[in-house]
């Protein structure tokens, strides 16, 4: 039946809905990529929270998502930003996620890497104090034997006086992590907080220490997220890094030109969009296997819109619409988010998120889809 979906004006558009899906089955791992898709995690809807809180998680819903996720050749990022991070999910909630999830890939053969950070900080702290936080998350992630991502750490950007704090932070990490670790710079459209990450807001010479660091441990380096959504920078970034260090992507509006790359190389993954995208994403990068890669571009491109939709200004807001498209999916029971984020956008922006998701075959139900997103018109007030 014909839905009526708001646009940003308040005016009413007719839309009618996809009848069948896109038949994507599940499938190995890639073998010319190394792919990671960012996984969201599902809230209890009958705790009884606030805002303020700390997270009530659904673990079961979280687990059974992330192995959807692995059913379908892709590796899992787990406790990143799409997860929360900092927006919901303090250090306690996230260090029990990576001991869950680090258990469930065991069981499922599934690849993981987990974050580390330093949000069990309440405040900025000194240098040293900023180490060992990242020490105590490190700690955490190789017990439970996952990867480890060094996230970019809001205390560290707070407290830090220049390049040199950030070399000798890192430095201190890498030289006693026991495995290669990604490191992850995430810039200040995914979190204001980490403006002047690597000791300046000139790009260029945050980019000339970031380079330092890795040069000077690349043994411990497996790769780098770069998540500063400017296709061209990333490009330059990942052609001066060390033999064998990887370029996993971030960027969720340039994803496929950067994962097919050019004649001096390519981008592997790292990606919050792969959430909502997975089944469809991970069977792009099998093509691009074999080498298709006008069949890839076929497959991935016509996603990016959606993606640019869910992380619009302001970006860190992208988890919302992630969640929403798990819910409308069927992957959850409903719509709510850890920290009340499910009010972080609005009905027009659910709307089209919808509309989007739904033309590109994404959801395997699209009656349930369709029935969901005409309750949620519903009880903002649009009667269908």
């Amino acid at each position: 039946m014909t839905l009526h979906l708001p646009d940003a004006h308040g005016a009413l558009r007719a839309y009618e809905p996809r009848a069948e899906p896109l038949s994507l089955a599940g499938g190995s791992a890639s073998t010319s990529r190394t792919v990671f898709s960012a996984a969201h995690v599902v809230a209890d809807p009958y705790a009884d929270t606030t805002p303020d809180s700390p997270a009530a998680v659904d673990w079961d819903a979280t687990l059974a998502f992330r192995r959807h996720l692995w059913s379908h050749g892709l590796g899992v990022a787990e406790a990143m930003d799409t997860a929360q991070r900092g927006m919901g999910l303090d250090w306690a909630g996230a260090a029990e996620l990576i001991r869950r999830s680090a258990a469930e890939a065991k069981s499922a053969g599934g690849r993981i890497a987990c974050g580390a950070g330093t949000d069990q900080l309440t405040a900025a702290g000194t240098p040293a104090e900023v180490r060992a936080a990242y020490e105590e998350q490190l700690a955490v992630v190789e017990e439970s034997g996952a990867q480890a991502i060094l996230m970019a750490s809001r205390a560290l950007a707070a407290t830090a006086q220049g390049p040199d704090d950030y070399l000798e932070v890192y430095g201190h990490l890498l030289r006693q992590s026991a495995e290669p670790v990604i490191l992850h710079w995430l810039g200040p459209m995914f979190d204001p907080a980490l403006e002047g990450y690597w000791g300046s807001s000139d790009l260029d010479a945050a980019t000339d220490t970031f380079l330092e660091v890795i040069a000077a441990h690349p043994d411990k380096v497996d790769g780098i997220k770069v998540s500063l959504l400017d296709a061209q920078r990333e490009i330059e970034l990942r052609r001066r890094l060390p033999q064998g260090v990887r370029c996993y992507t971030g960027d969720d509006f340039n994803y496929p030109e950067l994962i097919a790359g050019d004649d001096q190389g390519f981008s592997h993954a790292l990606l919050g969009i792969f959430d909502p995208l997975g089944p469809l994403a991970a069977e792009a990068v099998r093509v691009l296997d074999t080498g298709n890669t006008d069949g890839f571009r076929a497959l991935l491109d016509p996603t990016v819109e959606l993606s640019r939709h869910l992380f619009q200004t302001p970006t860190r807001y992208y988890k919302t619409g992630v969640v929403l498209l798990a819910w409308l999916a069927g992957h959850q029971s409903h719509f709510t988010m850890v920290g009340g984020l499910q009010s972080a956008r609005s009905l027009p922006h659910f709307a089209r998120a919808y509309e989007l998701a739904d033309g590109l075959g994404l959801f395997p139900d699209p009656g349930l889809a369709e029935e969901r997103m005409r309750n949620l018109l519903n009880l903002y007030g649009v009667n269908q």
